[in-house]
């Protein structure tokens, strides 16, 4: 199942970096030329069992504020698509849960090893949690939950149609579309 889980994943970024790769292009110039900063930004993360790895955006902010392009890119989801080389390199999945900073585990109080079961996967590029964002940190667990007691490969694929979504429409009008979402701890929706 791993390795069938893993050719997913590289199958799946080969072909997100095929699709996106004049869309990127034109998000790198207009980070470029919106303030000549830096166009990727990297930041590090927990993974797979806890392993601290650096993940990489396309820089939406500069100096503690976001920037015009920032905007359009984090209102998009856009500034996520450099995941697809951390997804090349074995450091997240197409589908799991969300990456989260030391800061934020240790916010969370998710620091014991109750919370052990979010990090025996490798965090993802989407997941229930990322496109169901805004809700109580309990629902993404369960969220998380789901994804870590196994892998199913069709809501991996429905999640993606998901974040294509959200690529297109943006995040408030797809998170309003899936308000009523619903998952129990089968997966099931």
């Amino acid at each position: 199942m791993a390795f069938t889980r893993r050719l997913f994943d590289i199958i799946g970024a080969l072909a997100g970096l095929a699709v996106f790769a004049p869309v990127m292009l034109l998000i790198a110039l207009a980070v470029l030329f919106d303030d000549g900063g830096p166009i990727l930004f990297p930041q590090e993360r927990l993974g797979h069992r806890r392993r601290p790895f650096r993940i990489l955006k396309f820089r939406s902010m500069r100096d503690g504020r976001v920037t015009r392009v920032g905007r359009v890119l984090r209102a998009s989801g856009l500034d996520e698509l450099p995941q697809f080389f951390n997804i090349l390199s074995g450091e997240m999945s197409a589908v799991g849960p969300r990456p989260l900073t030391a800061d934020d585990v240790a916010r969370l109080g998710w620091e014991d090893r109750a919370f052990d079961f979010r990090w025996s996967c490798r965090p993802g590029l989407t997941g229930l949690a990322q496109l169901l964002g805004g809700r109580a940190d309990a629902d993404a667990l369960q969220f998380d939950r789901v994804h870590a007691n196994g892998w199913r490969p069709l809501l991996d694929l429905e999640l993606i149609a998901w974040s294509f979504a959200v690529n297109a429409f943006g995040k408030p009008r797809v998170r309003a579309w899936l308000q009523h979402y619903r998952v129990e701890p089968t997966g099931k929706h």
